[in-house]
């Protein structure tokens, strides 16, 4: 009886596709026999731009590759034409985003004001006993005065 070298592997039950039962959306151009797509038509192509602005894909559109590529081309057309915007405006906080918190910080400080521990914080709060005590010096030194 020969050997088999290389025996059949077992069969495996067959994947299931998430997508099985359920029907590919119909292209909505092809339906209304549209031949192209037009650039001028704005609230046509705002159907197939995301909140963001960027092209939704086919799958999330249902276009046939044809109808889509038209689609892309009349929106970019469109944008260098300056009737429909590259990107949407988007208003971002500046206090608490994210989840942040406070973390207790206080006010911020003048930028002109010098800060504490500074060389400009510590002249300026003793530039006026600096001085007095150098004029004093200099008067002593002058006369020939000690203190």
């Amino acid at each position: 009886m020969p050997r088999i070298n290389n025996p059949k592997p077992p069969k495996r039950a067959p994947k299931i596709d998430p997508r099985r039962g359920m029907k590919k959306k119909p292209c909505a151009f092809c339906q209304q026999g549209v031949s192209s797509v037009d650039y001028k038509d704005l609230a046509q192509l705002r159907k197939y731009i995301s909140d963001r602005g960027k092209i939704r894909g086919r799958r999330v559109t249902g276009n046939c590759q044809q109808h889509q590529r038209d689609v892309t081309e009349a929106i970019k057309t469109a944008r260098e034409l300056a009737l429909l915007p590259y990107t949407q405006r988007t208003v971002t906080e500046r206090r608490g985003g994210r989840g942040r918190d406070d973390r207790g910080r206080g006010p911020r400080p003048d930028r002109d004001a010098p800060r504490s521990g500074s060389v400009e914080a510590v002249e300026a709060a003793g530039a006026e006993d600096t001085m007095a005590d150098d004029a004093t010096e200099t008067v002593a030194a002058l006369t020939g005065e000690e203190e």
